[in-house]
Parts: structure tokens; C-alpha cells; sequence
């Protein structure tokens, strides 16, 4: 089984190199693609470096900062065209915990799409001010009573797909970021009939670097859940 993971940056320096590190030493055969936005810290720099060292990392590089969804989905392509079984996404900055990767590929065995859940057992988040935990829990509640699906962390971005999923999906559609494109490739899994499971994990805010969390992001997130009922009522999808 070919394993992938895949972790979109920018302007992450100070992360990078704790990340690659961690990743290959997780106790699962796996490779590691890296998508920079063309990171003016020179976040390509430091993965090239552990490339010339390890030929289960790679770098794709985007010209400009295109956002975290189109980097997934350029991601999700590459790995399709690599014949990867299973493709799991990870945040750069360290607040998905690498080690949880061999618990979510085995749960795989029996889910189409394992999601890393910070809500599925309790609140498992560390290191967040009050009102970011609530916008996101908000966030969450928001979407499952109003698209009705059994998700209870759909914002999360800790995952791991079967390919079947991804070639479902027409990627080249997918233009939301963040909370929302998190929101929208649930959605879609979901709806199309696939089993999703959610496992519990512990959620560490980054330590160092800025979050890429804005208003915008916030407000794509909330205009997407009645764009997905409407798909789900009228069966667009």
C-alpha cells in the first residue's frame, strides 16, 4: 500500500524541519509531499535540503500564495497520478501530531475517510484562546445542524483519504479554503456514500509562526454551508 502525506506551507521556516523530521520517523512506510506557496522565508530551501538526503520527500512549488485549498486539491492530483492508496493531510505547524498518522492508516482499513477529531471525545485542544475555540466549535455546530451530516468536527484538517474518495471528487471544482474547503471535501465524501470515521486527537496550537486564519476564511465558511444544503437538497453533486 502506498502511503502519502501531504502539507501545504508558507512561511513555514520554523516548522518544516520538526515536521519532515517526525514524519520519517513515524513506524509506517510512507512518503511526504510538501506544497510552498513560494514562501519568502525559504521554506522550499530547508525541504530541498532533506531531499537531497531522503527520496520519500517532494516539493511542489506554486509561483504565488494560491491558498490551502487549491494546494490540497494540486496535492490530491499528484497523488492520483502516483498511484497512492491512502493520502493523509497535515497541517505544517505542528498542531496535528505526526504520531497519530499509524492509528488513522489502520483505522482506514475499515473507513473510506478518517478524520483527526478534536470534538469527537470531549474538547481536545491545547493552547487556544477562548475565542478561537469558539468560533471553531461554533463553526462545527453550525455546519452539522444545518447540512445534517454526522460530522462533529467537519473544520478539522487532519485526514486521511482512500484514493476511491478523491477520484470521486472533481477537484478542479474545489475552489474554497480553509474552514470551508475542509467543510466542502466532507461534504462531499459523505454525501456520495462513503464511510467516515472520526478518532479522537489532541489539538496543539503552533508555538512558533503566525496563523493563517483571517476573516475571509471565516466568512467563506459561513456562506458555504447553505451553498452544500442547496447541493444536498437539489442533489448537485
Amino acid at each position: 500500500m502506498k502511503i502519502l502525506a501531504i502539507s501545504p506551507t508558507y512561511n513555514e521556516k520554523k516548522n518544516i524541519a520538526e515536521l519532515i523530521s517526525r514524519i520519517t520517523l513515524i513506524p509506517v512506510e510512507m512518503d511526504l509531499l510538501i506544497i510552498d506557496d513560494n514562501s519568502p522565508d525559504g521554506t522550499a530551501d530547508i525541504v530541498k535540503s532533506y531531499m537531497a538526503k531522503n527520496t520519500h520527500i517532494f516539493i511542489l512549488e506554486r509561483e504565488k500564495k494560491l491558498g490551502l485549498g487549491t494546494a490540497y486539491c494540486e496535492g490530491f492530483k499528484w497523488a492520483l497520478d502516483k498511484g497512492y492508496d491512502l493520502i493523509v493531510q497535515i497541517d505544517a505547524d505542528l498542531s496535528h501530531n505526526p504520531d497519530d498518522i499509524p492509528r488513522m492508516v489502520e483505522m482506514s482499513k475499515s473507513a473510506d475517510l478518517v478524520i483527526g477529531s478534536r470534538y469527537i471525545d470531549g474538547v481536545n485542544v491545547v493552547n487556544w484562546p477562548m475565542r478561537r475555540l469558539l468560533l471553531s466549535y461554533g463553526a462545527n455546530l453550525y455546519a452539522k445542524i444545518f447540512i445534517r451530516f454526522p460530522i462533529k468536527d467537519s473544520t478539522g484538517g487532519f485526514k486521511c483519504f482512500k484514493r476511491d474518495v478523491l477520484e470521486s471528487i472533481d477537484l478542479s471544482k474545489i475552489y474554497s479554503e480553509g474552514y470551508s474547503f475542509q467543510i466542502e471535501m466532507n461534504f462531499l465524501t459523505w454525501i456520495k456514500g462513503f464511510k467516515v470515521l472520526e478518532i479522537p486527537i489532541v489539538f496543539t496550537d503552533r508555538t512558533v509562526g503566525e496563523s493563517k486564519m483571517n476573516r475571509a476564511i471565516v466568512i467563506e465558511a459561513i456562506l458555504m454551508v447553505p451553498k452544500l444544503f442547496i447541493k444536498k437538497i437539489f442533489k448537485l453533486f
